[in-house]
């Protein structure tokens, strides 16, 4: 797996960004099972920033914590089959041969505010949103409730697993 951070407003945290995402997104793709090499592109940004791609893409003009931009069009969550079907020639990037999986953008404003309001380390907020968008980008959804109980769930298995608690 590749990770490509831009960290747009030089957010700095108590641990290392690329470090945890790689961490984080790792334990998802292999909780879901998915074996392909993928390129993830990450961007920390702000409230301004996140603001205008939310308002761009889907129309909601206020800031969010983290938007998720999948390029995989999955007909069941976690199905990756689906690469393997005529998908996989738009999937693949031509130099590096990976899949290009999809984009998470994080607003560094938030995790800081989360973190506080759920009285846990920024660290585990940060974790979160990852694990969240990263479970996006295998198609899981949270519009009904029980696809939030479902993402839910292997949100707080996937942090579970890796130590990463509400401490």
């Amino acid at each position: 797996m590749t990770f490509y951070v831009e960290n747009e407003v030089d957010a700095k945290f108590d641990f290392d960004i690329e470090e945890l995402a790689i961490t984080v997104a790792s334990k998802v793709l292999e909780s879901e099972g998915c074996d392909y090499d993928v390129e993830i592109g990450l961007t920390i940004t702000d409230d301004e920033g996140i603001k205008e791609l939310n308002s761009q893409f889907r129309e909601i003009d206020s800031p969010t914590d983290v938007l998720s931009f999948p390029n995989v069009s999955y007909e069941e969550p976690g199905d990756f089959s689906v690469i393997e079907s005529d998908q996989k020639v738009d999937l693949e990037n031509p130099d590096t041969g990976r899949i290009m999986f999809g984009d998470i953008v994080i607003n560094e404003k938030r995790v800081r505010e989360q973190a506080l309001e759920y009285g846990h380390s920024e660290r585990r907020e940060f974790a979160f949103l990852v694990a969240h968008s990263m479970l996006h980008l295998c198609g899981y959804d949270h519009m009904e409730a029980g696809e939030a109980k479902v993402m839910e769930g292997k949100q707080e298995a996937v942090l579970t697993e890796l130590g990463i608690t509400r401490d």
